[in-house]
């Protein structure tokens, strides 16, 4: 059998794991708490470079990571002064810029972040609604607790696991990428 040389190549789907962990900031230095792309009045904040928001972080974590161009600290690192105290958010949209400059298009976002507080379920969708604009693709956010176990369950920080759909849609060169 001989096959169309012509043929459209199929679209292979690319994914990739981004993960972020902040611990609480100090009593005597306290921050406020950005998670999910949201400010949750009242309760103790992240320590970090940025504002701390480490579901924001793995979603935009899992773009590079899915499209191979580096991670959070390659494009956002403590090097980088201009992104000190930068929101999440905002990191998120420069990350779905940058995976777009490489040729790349986004399929879905999914974050689950791990902490005993806050109760998350009740703003469920206006976090995704933030970051889904953000990424201007599906992110979708859920939560859980360690069931007290490891730095989480012990209230000493909070992580956050994404993961990240792309797949190719053109060539790009690398110097769109930076």
């Amino acid at each position: 059998m001989s096959g169309n040389q012509n043929a459209p190549q199929p679209v292979i789907p690319r994914t990739g794991i981004g993960i972020d962990v902040h611990a609480y900031a100090p009593d005597d230095a306290p921050q406020p708490l950005w998670l999910g792309g949201l400010f949750w009045d009242g309760e103790r904040g992240l320590s970090g470079h940025s504002d701390g928001d480490p579901v924001a972080h793995a979603a935009a974590d899992a773009l590079f990571s899915a499209c191979g161009v580096g991670d959070l600290g390659t494009h956002f690192g403590t090097d980088r002064p201009e992104y000190a105290g930068a929101s999440g958010v905002t990191l998120l949209a420069e990350a779905a810029r940058i995976v777009r400059a490489a040729g790349f298009e986004i399929g879905n976002i999914a974050v689950q972040f791990v902490a005993n507080r806050p109760k998350f379920g009740p703003r469920r969708e206006e976090s995704q609604r933030v970051l889904t604009e953000a990424a201007g693709a599906p992110v979708s956010v859920s939560a859980t607790t360690s069931d007290g176990l490891g730095f989480t369950g012990r209230g000493e920080g909070i992580s956050a696991t994404a993961t990240a759909l792309v797949y190719p849609v053109r060539s790009a060169s690398p110097e769109s990428v930076a």
